[in-house]
């Protein structure tokens, strides 16, 4: 179940900011057909944030149907208050998600044991298979190896997302845990190189424009086939850069419009991408081979 390219994918929506559940469905198609091994639905790229949580639990609702059981869907259920986090989490369940993505409480800057006991309650709460998050560029926490290595002893943690940017965290964290927790890079710029070492994939916000080629440079790492993975990879590079010129997912979403697969809805506090940065995204999927219009 945690292995791969799976995508972070971003919750499409109207003009007027309501969700487009016909245009996810076409999203969720475009990735079935497209070799994604996994879905992330309503983590922070799919703007978790300003979805209320009914909506939420429907965005998860509709994914679990569409996908059928054909790949997996990890609902992001994550929250900077611990009971809500154990409320959205129990209604992933209910509707059907395979298993729970938790970014670590953001603002709040909880310590090392506050971490720990937060994901230990919500273990205990909650009987589904959870994956944790770590992206402290954005939350303002980061979650240490040393707690991470205390939370793989607790039953129904299977999993870290890992987001910090460095090669030299990723590997102390195989060192200390790989054989523990399915790791998994946050970061698409270093996924193929993380996997080669020893993680089992990556959670992509590339994936969301790219799904083919982030799925064969994943396959070919964890097949142990640097050259083809690098091959491919080389690829996406414009993709990985380009994708974070404006906060995620602005850039994706744009993208996507323009493959004609969504329209250009957004909710506020982000805003339509910049035009100033159009021609980089359209020279980024022309590299990658990407069709657009």
């Amino acid at each position: 179940m945690f292995s791969g390219s799976i995508v972070a994918i971003v919750t499409p929506m109207q003009a007027d900011g309501a969700v487009d559940y016909g245009a996810l469905d076409r999203l969720i198609q475009f990735h079935l057909d497209n070799g994604t091994d996994g879905i992330v639905s309503v983590g922070t790229t799919g703007e978790s944030a300003t979805l209320d949580v009914e909506e939420h639990i429907e965005v998860v609702r509709r994914t679990v149907e569409k996908a059928a059981k054909r790949i997996p869907v990890i609902a992001g259920t994550g929250a900077n208050s611990t009971t809500e986090a154990i409320e959205l989490t129990r209604r992933a369940k209910d509707v059907g998600a395979d298993a729970c993505l938790l970014v670590t409480p953001y603002y709040n800057k909880p310590t090392q044991e506050g971490l720990y006991q937060h994901y230990k309650k919500i273990a205990e709460a909650v009987k589904i298979p959870l994956v944790l998050y770590n992206v402290p560029g954005r939350t303002a926490c980061d979650m240490q190896p040393e707690t991470v290595a205390r939370l793989a002893s607790v039953p129904g943690i299977v999993g870290l997302k890992e987001a910090t940017g460095s090669m030299d965290r990723n590997r102390r964290l195989i060192s200390m845990v790989g054989d523990k927790l399915a790791l998994l890079s946050g970061d698409d710029d270093i996924a193929v190189e993380s996997t080669l070492a020893g993680f089992r994939g990556v959670i992509s916000v590339t994936a969301n424009v790219a799904p083919r080629a982030m799925h064969s440079a994943i396959a070919a790492a964890l097949a142990g086939n640097p050259d083809e993975a690098r091959r491919i990879n080389d690829t996406l590079i414009p993709l990985h850069k380009t994708l974070f010129l404006e906060s995620n997912p602005i850039p994706a979403k744009w993208a996507l419009a323009r493959m004609g697969l969504m329209g250009d809805g957004i909710r506020l506090p982000l805003t339509p991408f910049a035009s100033q940065y159009h021609r980089q995204v359209i020279d980024a999927l022309q590299t990658a081979g990407i069709a657009f219009a």
